[in-house]
C-alpha cells in the first residue's frame, strides 16, 4: 500500500506533507502476517520551524488510529532511537520502506548509531514484564495471547542478533524460528513450550549481551549534529 494522507485531521493534516521517513512495522514487516493483517506504518516528521515556534508548537506525534499511523516528531524520534526504544529501532530498520526523502536516507545511513547495549535493558526489560502478564493470563484464566506471544519471543531473537551481530533484524528469515512463532500465533504451541523457549532466549541473550561490541551507549554526537542540520534545513 502506498503512502497516503487520507483521512487525517485538518489541524494537523498539513504537518503531513512534512513527513520525510514512513515505513510499514509489525507483522507485516516481520514476515509473520496472516490473510487480513493490519499495515501499521511508522515514521517522522521534522516540521517547519515558524511552526515549531509558535505559541501552538507541534505535536510529539501525529496519529491515526484508523489507519494504523504514528509519525514521531523528529527529535522525539531521535531521542527515542537514543534510549534504545524497540518500535522506533525496528522503525529504522523496517524492510519495507513506502517514503524517505534525502534527509531520511542520512538517517537510515547512520542508523548504527543508534545500537548500543541500551539494547539489552530495554528489549529484554519490556519482554519481561509482558511475559509476568501472561503468566498471569495463564494462571487466572488458562489462556495468553497468541499473538502477543508470538511477538515477544521475535522482540528476545531480535535483540540476541543486535548485540551479537551489531544490525537489528525485523524480517524473520524462513527457518524453524519462524515455523515456531507462526505455531503460536495460531495457537498450537502450548505455553509450557513457549515458557521454556523463552527462558532459553533470556539465556542467550545475557551471553550475548556479556560479549557484545556494540558500545555502552548510543552516538549521542552524531544523533544530535543530524537534528541541528534537520533543523537549520526548516528554516
Amino acid at each position: 500500500m502506498a503512502f497516503n494522507s487520507t483521512g487525517r485531521e485538518s489541524e494537523s493534516s498539513a504537518l503531513y506533507s512534512y513527513v520525510i521517513y514512513g515505513c510499514v512495522v509489525g507483522s507485516r514487516a516481520y514476515g509473520l502476517d496472516i490473510p487480513g493483517s493490519d499495515w501499521d506504518r511508522r515514521g517522522c516528521y521534522p516540521p517547519p520551524a515558524e511552526r515549531q515556534w509558535s505559541l501552538s508548537g507541534v505535536p510529539e506525534q501525529l496519529e491515526n488510529p484508523a489507519s494504523e499511523e504514528v509519525y514521531w516528531e523528529l527529535q522525539k524520534f531521535l531521542v527515542l532511537a537514543l534510549k534504545a526504544n524497540p518500535g522506533v529501532l525496528e522503525c529504522l530498520y523496517s524492510p519495507l520502506v513506502e517514503k524517505v526523502t534525502p534527509l531520511a536516507q542520512e538517517l537510515l545511513d547512520m542508523r548504527q548509531v543508534f545500537l548500543s547495549k541500551l539494547i539489552y535493558q530495554t528489549f529484554n526489560g519490556y519482554a519481561l514484564s509482558q511475559f509476568r502478564k501472561l503468566e498471569q493470563d495463564q494462571r487466572t484464566r488458562g489462556a495468553i495471547r497468541p499473538k502477543h506471544a508470538m511477538h515477544l519471543v521475535r522482540l528476545l531473537l531480535s535483540a540476541i542478533t543486535a548485540l551479537r551481530e551489531g544490525y537489528l533484524p525485523v524480517r524473520v528469515p524462513e527457518g524453524p524460528d519462524r515455523d515456531n512463532l507462526l505455531a503460536i500465533r495460531r495457537g498450537e504451541m502450548a505455553w509450557p513450550a513457549i515458557d521454556r523457549w523463552r527462558l532459553e532466549l533470556h539465556r542467550q541473550l545475557e551471553d550475548a549481551f556479556s560479549s557484545t561490541r556494540l558500545p555502552d551507549l548510543p552516538d549521542y554526537g552524531r544523533a544530535n549534529t543530524f537534528l541541528i542540520k534537520a533543523r537549520r534545513a526548516a528554516l
